[in-house]
């Protein structure tokens, strides 16, 4: 409103034009609707707020219940246990956690309403489909609610008159607060002047608004409009309004005209004034010259003076109970939605430099460190993701610190199992809470998830590795740590992980102490890795961490070519029976320890050995899932995102991986020097077993191909030597096996290369051997050994040692005969012509001796039906009706038929026990004749052997 045209008084509008009330009326209008707007806004705590809530969809319930909408009362419920949920923090710090009684007896007449009306059939027929239907919805969902409550409905049922009571103690305190309130605002104190009387309400509302920040910036209209009106009553006339007024330069200012009333207020006026802008601007600026001198930034989005806690005053004294009090508040903050953790990591570190500028003692630096360590494991929002490098690098200074100066001072005791109230900081023994283990486990994790994120291909993967020495150090100083504790499962923890760090190493001075390189007292990785498994073995009370330290023991052993020992290891802790039930982490670990044995076994030259090791990880086709060395792209809806987020998580980092290729190669060759000679030896043998499946499946698809071109992968070489193999070509197979390309891609990769190479072709000219024979010993009557010997490169004592093998075996039907060094071959193998006559016999044999058995099991009923009688007997007369017969004739001829039958069925069974006796005869003429036949093969063994001796 225009100050022009406000007017002073009364006297002034009598003597004005008859234009002035015209033009002051709408602006009294504005005013009056300026007050009814500022007179409801009250303004109300959040308590009040949650309760009037709470209170109105009470009352709504207890409506909705006379008339028996149940509806109603549903959607009622639903909305009370949503405002109940947003009232819990006010009730947990207004009323200390403590259900209020209005709630409790609400809870409590709902339910014996909703347990009446469920008992009451009649009136539950009476209900409409939907009030029925929503009747049992209320029934399960009150059920299910009130669990919470049992305790307080308990005392509501013994003493019903405590709450009601305190209900009406609550009211009568809510209408006296309302009363008091509408006081406040609706009483004034009444003044002499005819204009401001209206206003004064707004300046008593506005000193309680003092804290409103908009009000107590930039005022109000209500302020604007009680000066106005106080002006007003300065001044008789506008001519005096605007009239100048001379001051001297210093002297404040006063007002000629108007009433000692009216100086009065504008004096308070002007101290009230500056009182209502000062704690917005005056006061920060106060705190700012008290800690630092200029502007202070501060962020915008960060709210509320507890998620900043202020550090000591200037003047105050600097102990340990007040800086451990002030880390308990900065720690308090530790997991709040609205937290600024890299504010909360600053202020850690200005208190730990005010710890230890006043000299407060370890104790309470080692808690602020530690509290300090678990604040950057907080910044980190992502369990699944790694931390910044930069908050790791801070970690790694941080933990190497604090190990050290527990190190250092061995009164310092750091224990989960010491409780708050239990920590002594003061006086040694010191006392503090928390677990170091637990730490180093997670940072040990975190290590692990950083090598992950990284491209194993790049320099970062090398750099972060470089941390691992890092991470090794800190494991140690914390085994001794430990160890000086003397907690048993603590120390298997700690020895465990520290296990993990180094089964997966090779170390060369094992195999030169093992020749005698190194001195005896040199400790290697294997002996200490004995150390701590023995430890794990003895003082273990969980399987997990059992079967790892065995596992990894395994893994150690055969890494080291300690065959022998991890073999024995395998068999004794019977892991293959019981590791299904383990965790995917184990069942890894297990995998990758197999595959290790497994090319432990054939660096040792046991074959057969390395091949059982591998079969299992090369039969299902997926061994780099199964050693969790990366995801097989798999095909729509087999594998879900979150199944695929959780085997990401199980990956292992790039330097701990398996070969693949080696993996594979050695597994092709074993099942090659195995698997050509067998086929060899059962080529005509329906009953043939494959040795290796995918072997197999490799053979036969390169014999599927139309034109084969030289082999290029590892797969076509291995092919390649087996086809030459099958011949007994062993030099073409050697030369398939071991030649440049290979070394390259897999033999080199073996320590000790050139030993393994040597040992293959070994085995490649022994099998080779078996394979001829096995293929051509039905086309020699006799082979010299001398020459085998010379045509496969061996000497003569091998070849005669693998041909007695065959022999004793019964693999091959021949024998030797020293003088001569010849192998004299017996005509007992058939031709394959003979063999196959022999299996097709076996087959029929087969098939008449089931059909017997068959024919025996049904003959009892067929016996018994006589001969399918009525079947007859119903074609007959079919065929006597067509045939236009009278009655007499073929009643006669049923009785001819019938007794035909009759003389059929008497001689069947004896023809039928004349062809049984039959075929039980020939039977056993056939295994007379086969007895016959072995006597004969042993008769002319035993004249070879004589000959031979």
């Amino acid at each position: 409103m225009s100050r022009f045209f406000a007017g002073g008084s009364d006297s002034d509008s009598d003597s004005s034009s008859d234009s002035e009330p015209v033009i002051r009326q709408p602006a009294a209008q504005f005013t009056f609707s300026d007050e009814e707007e500022d007179i409801k806004r009250v303004v109300r705590s959040k308590k009040e707020k949650r309760y009037e809530d709470l209170t109105n969809i009470i009352k709504n319930i207890r409506n909705h219940k006379k008339i028996k909408d149940m509806s109603s009362v549903l959607v009622s419920f639903e909305e009370f246990m949503r405002a109940y949920t947003k009232a819990l923090p006010v009730v947990m710090k207004e009323e200390h956690g403590v259900t209020p009684r209005v709630v409790v007896r609400a809870l409590a007449e709902l339910e014996d309403f909703i347990n009446d009306t469920w008992d009451d059939k009649e009136c539950r027929k009476n209900l409409s489909k939907n009030n029925g239907k929503a009747l049992g919805t209320l029934r399960q969902k009150f059920r299910k609610y009130i669990k919470d409550f049992e305790s307080d409905l308990k005392r509501f049922r013994e003493a019903p008159e405590e709450f009601a009571e305190q209900d009406e103690d609550e009211d009568r305190d809510s209408d006296k607060g309302s009363e008091s309130d509408e006081d406040n605002v609706v009483k004034v104190q009444p003044t002499k002047m005819a204009v401001s009387f209206k206003k004064e309400p707004e300046k008593t509302k506005q000193s309680k608004d003092d804290d409103d920040s908009d009000s107590s910036d930039w005022g109000s209209d209500s302020d604007s409009d009680s000066s106005s009106s106080d002006e007003d009553a300065k001044y008789t006339t506008i001519r005096d309004r605007f009239l100048k007024k001379e001051k001297a330069p210093g002297e404040a200012p006063s007002v000629t005209t108007g009433s000692a009333l009216g100086e009065e207020t504008v004096k308070k006026e002007k101290k009230i004034k500056p009182s209502k802008r000062k704690p917005k601007h005056e006061e920060p600026l106060e705190e700012n010259d008290d800690e630092e001198e200029g502007w202070k930034v501060v962020n915008g989005n960060r709210s509320g003076a507890s998620e900043q806690p202020k550090m000591f005053a200037k003047d105050a004294e600097i102990t340990a109970a007040l800086v451990v009090s002030k880390l308990s508040e900065v720690m308090a903050a530790r997991g709040k939605k609205r937290t600024d953790r890299k504010m909360q990591i600053e202020f850690l570190r200005e208190l730990r430099t005010i710890a230890e500028t006043n000299n407060l003692g370890p104790a309470v630096a080692a808690k602020i460190r530690f509290n300090i360590v678990s604040a950057i494991f907080d910044y980190n929002p992502k369990v699944s993701g790694p931390m910044k490098l930069d908050h790791w690098s801070k970690l790694l200074e941080e933990i190497q610190a604090l190990l050290q100066l527990l190190l250092e001072h061995e009164d310092v005791h750091l224990s989960e199992t010491v409780l708050d109230e239990h920590e002594e900081y003061e006086s040694a023994p010191f006392k503090i809470r928390g677990c170091m283990l637990t730490a180093v486990e997670r940072l040990d994790d975190e290590f692990t998830k950083l090598l992950k994120e990284c491209d194993p291909h790049s320099n970062e993967y090398v750099d972060r590795l470089k941390d691992e020495v890092t991470v090794t150090n800190i494991i140690e100083q914390v085994v001794t740590y430990v160890e000086r504790l003397g907690h048993e499962t603590e120390i298997c923890r700690i020895y465990l992980r520290k296990i993990d760090h180094l089964y997966y190493k090779f170390d060369p001075n094992v195999l030169k102490k093992r020749k005698a390189q190194l001195p005896a007292d040199t400790v290697t990785s294997v002996e200490e890795m004995d150390k701590l498994c023995r430890y794990i073995y003895a003082k273990d009370q969980t399987d997990r961490l059992r079967t790892r330290a065995i596992l990894s023991h395994i893994f150690h052993h055969a890494l080291h070519d300690n065959w022998f020992q991890a073999r024995d290891l395998v068999l004794m802790s019977h892991l293959q029976e019981t590791i299904h039930h383990s965790d995917p982490s184990t069942q890894i670990l297990y995998n990758r320890m197999m595959a290790n044995l497994g090319l432990c076994a054939f660096r040792h030259g046991n074959i057969k050995d390395a091949h059982l090791c591998l079969v299992d990880l090369m039969m299902t086709g997926k061994p780099k899932e199964l050693l969790a060395q990366g995801l097989v792209p798999q095909r729509q809806h087999e594998r879900s995102l979150e199944q695929e987020k959780v085997e990401k998580q199980r990956q292992m980092p790039f330097h701990m991986h398996i070969n693949l290729e080696l993996l594979e190669c050695v597994y092709l060759v074993s099942a090659m020097l195995l698997e050509i000679p067998y086929m060899a030896a059962h080529e005509f043998d329906a009953r043939r077993r494959m040795i290796s499946k995918t072997f197999y499946q490799q053979l036969r698809s390169s014999e599927r191909q139309s034109l084969v071109g030289p082999p290029e992968s590892m797969r076509e070489h291995v092919v390649a030597a087996a086809k030459a193999m099958r011949h007994g070509d062993w030099n073409a197979c050697a030369n398939f096996i071991v030649n440049k390309k290979m070394n390259v891609k897999v033999w080199d990769l073996f320590f000790e290369a050139n030993r393994v190479r040597e040992m293959m072709v070994k085995f490649i000219k022994e099998e080779s051997l078996r394979t001829y024979l096995f293929t051509y010993s039905n086309v020699f009557a006799s082979i010299s050994v001398p020459h085998l010997a010379d045509m496969y490169k061996l000497p003569k004592s091998k070849v005669h040692s693998v041909i007695s093998k065959m022999i004793i075996n019964e693999e091959l039907m021949a024998s030797l005969d020293d003088p001569t060094e010849t192998i004299v071959m017996h005509r007992s193998e058939p031709s394959r012509l003979q063999a196959l006559s022999m299996q097709l016999a076996d087959k029929v044999t087969n098939l008449v001796d089931a059909n017997e058995r068959i024919f025996e099991m049904k003959q009892g009923n067929f016996f018994q039906r006589g001969g399918n009688q009525g079947y007859n007997r119903d074609r007959q007369n079919y065929r006597n009706q067509n045939q236009n017969q009278n009655w007499n004739n073929n009643r006669r001829q049923d009785n001819r038929n019938r007794g035909n039958r009759g003389n059929q069925n008497r001689g069947e069974p004896r023809e039928h026990r004349e062809h049984q006796r039959e075929q039980r005869e020939q039977r056993e003429q056939h295994r007379d004749q086969q007895r016959e036949y072995r006597e004969q093969r042993g008769q002319r063994n035993v004249e070879f052997d004589s000959k031979a001796e």
